[in-house]
């Protein structure tokens, strides 16, 4: 109820202004158009009006063609008239302007300057005031647990500079004191409420005490003055800057320009009024801050709407950065889906015709070594029919000896034993070229060279009925060992053999020699085993050995030029390398191969 009796009262003093003293002003001035000024009524109205007229005389001198309209106004009023543009040049307290300029953009063009303070920059101060009596009531710290009587909650001299005091003692006002009484302007009823006793301190605007009558005035003192060098009056609290006059947005630029040139060549009248240049009001920014109250109470609320408020642009570039990070992500991970479907389709067609290539090669190596069988079958009849026919023979003479009764246990021993071994030999035979023909996957493991070149030589001089002298030097590599498929190495082997038995097709028996060198290479890598294939034939012309390891390349009327081609790529599959070159004596050629070797 007593809230809706103040807005009543505002709204018939703000009425009853307009109607009695704006109304008649605008009525007479039909041509100049008039100046709308403001006022913040702290005080009482016949207080005000003698307090602010010379100011109101300089201007009617200084501006006759413009008619004064001046508004005395409580805070709700002059903010409401601020919001409608009724106005067109303010005059408040700092706390006041501060607020309207960060809620409407009002701008300052001057502020006051009064004999009484030392500078307009420290010119307006509160007092925390109590009766002369209270002797227990010394520092703002006996405050708590009393009843305080203020302006109200928006008032700059009349409560928030004490409040801002109070804050670094610990003292909430809200919470702290017993009873905390907003009374309204004029400032004159806070003053009422602690003379009267229905308050035990009041806070009032700096110098309103000395400017009471000297009976009152004794009746009353400052709680806990502050020592403010060349200030007339006592504070409680520190100084601010004094009162500024300020445009409005919709203020025409000619009338605030001739206004702010009539206020700074106004002279100092005999109260000690005048005006300067604006002053920084930086200090009342600060105390909102701290206070959390006026244009800065968004940062007592601790809601996430709060923190938007005051850091919106972070907020915004955050929030930027991040849509364009998840952008950026959900673009990357799909490109990466999209890539590795590609490379797993693409690994996928690999290991496929990898697996295929596999296959045909192991199917051509197969071939080749049934091929190598092929060309050797004519003399494998003559190699297995030796022991068949030593094993008829030794049947026959047992057969003789039986019919001429002269067979004996000894002779039956000897003959059975001899055609043992005969057998032995042609399955011996057999069971090399069969494991040599079978196809199968390859297998490594670590053997000794010397034995796996030694196996070859054995295998290659089986198929022949007329052999050619086979050497091997073996010495240099006793110790070493290589990991690889023994058959595919023997493959290899066959094959240079083979070639260079070829070779030498022209020579005489007795003249045909093949020579087989194992040497031990040091290199970058590791040591290397070197196998070299050497023949004592007609050679080849050097533009031949530039295409023998390709495919399908041959120098032999009915050969298919894939054995060369098929051993480069098994010496290779084991990393190491196949060459051709000329001796040094140019007799022949020497086919060579390197492997890993393992010491």
């Amino acid at each position: 109820m007593s809230l809706l009796c103040r807005l009543a009262f505002r709204a018939f003093l703000t009425f009853f202004t307009l109607v009695f003293f704006v109304g008649p002003t605008l009525a007479a001035a039909t041509e100049a158009r008039p100046i709308r000024i403001g006022l913040l009524a702290f005080l009482d109205t016949e207080t005000m009006r003698h307090q602010w007229a010379p100011l109101l005389k300089h201007l009617a001198n200084a501006l006759p063609d413009n008619p004064l309209v001046f508004v005395q106004l409580d805070h709700a009023a002059l903010r409401e008239a601020v919001a409608h543009q009724s106005i067109d040049f303010v005059i408040t307290n700092p706390g006041n302007y501060v607020a309207l300029e960060m809620a409407f953009g009002i701008s300052r063009i001057a502020t006051l300057d009064t004999t009484q303070a030392p500078s307009p920059m420290r010119a307006v101060g509160s007092a925390v005031i109590v009766r002369d009596e209270r002797q227990d009531l010394k520092t703002l710290t006996d405050l708590v647990g009393q009843r305080v009587s203020a302006v109200g909650d928006n008032a700059f001299g009349g409560f928030q500079m004490a409040w801002r005091e109070l804050m670094p003692l610990g003292i909430d006002p809200f919470t702290d004191f017993k009873q905390l009484d907003f009374v309204g302007l004029p400032m004159g009823k806070v003053i009422d409420a602690v003379a009267q006793g229905r308050a035990d301190a009041g806070i009032v605007r700096a110098c309103t005490l000395e400017s009471l009558p000297p009976d009152q005035r004794a009746m009353l003192r400052v709680l806990s003055p502050r020592p403010e060098v060349d200030f007339p009056c006592q504070t409680s609290t520190r100084l601010y800057p004094d009162w500024p006059i300020a445009t409005l947005r919709g203020t025409p630029p000619a009338l605030a320009k001739a206004v702010a040139t009539a206020l700074l060549a106004m002279p100092v009248t005999p109260e000690g009024m005048s005006w300067t240049v604006p002053a920084d009001y930086q200090s009342v920014h600060e105390l909102f801050r701290e206070l959390q109250t006026g244009p800065y109470s968004y940062l007592k609320e601790s809601t996430l709407r709060a923190a938007a408020v005051r850091y919106w642009p972070m907020v915004l570039m955050l929030a930027t950065l991040l849509v364009g990070w998840i952008i950026y992500t959900v673009r990357v991970e799909y490109l990466v889906q999209t890539r590795t479907h590609a490379l797993r389709q693409a690994l996928d067609e690999r290991q496929a015709i990898e697996g295929r290539m596999r296959v045909h090669q192991e199917q051509i190596e197969h071939l080749s070594r049934l091929s190598i069988l092929g060309e050797l079958s004519g003399t494998l009849a003559h190699e297995i029919n030796q022991p068949l026919a030593s094993i008829g023979n030794y049947a026959q003479s047992l057969v003789l000896r039986l019919d001429n009764g002269r067979l004996t246990d000894a002779a039956v021993r000897e003959a059975s034993l001899e055609i043992a071994g005969q057998a032995e030999r042609a399955a011996s035979i057999l069971g090399r070229i069969r494991g040599f023909a079978r196809k199968r996957a390859p297998v490594r493991e670590r053997c000794a060279p010397a034995d796996l070149v030694r196996e070859s030589v054995h295998l290659f001089s089986g198929l022949l009925s007329n052999r050619p002298v086979i050497g091997v030097d073996d010495s240099a590599v006793l110790n070493g060992l290589v990991e690889v498929d023994p058959l595919q190495i023997q493959q290899v082997l066959l094959n240079l053999l083979k070639n260079g038995l070829d070779a030498m097709q022209h020579l005489p028996d007795r003249e045909r020699r093949l020579h087989i060198t194992l040497q031990r290479v040091t290199q970058v890598a590791g040591d290397q085993l070197r196998v070299a294939v050497r023949d004592v034939g007609r050679g080849l012309a050097p533009e031949a050995r530039e295409h023998l390891f390709k495919p399908f390349f041959t120098t032999k009327r009915d050969g298919l030029g894939l054995g060369l081609s098929i051993c480069t790529t098994i010496i290779e599959a084991h990393g190491g390398r196949l060459s051709v070159q000329t001796p040094d004596d140019g007799v022949g050629l020497v086919f060579a191969f390197t492997l890993p070797l393992y010491n």
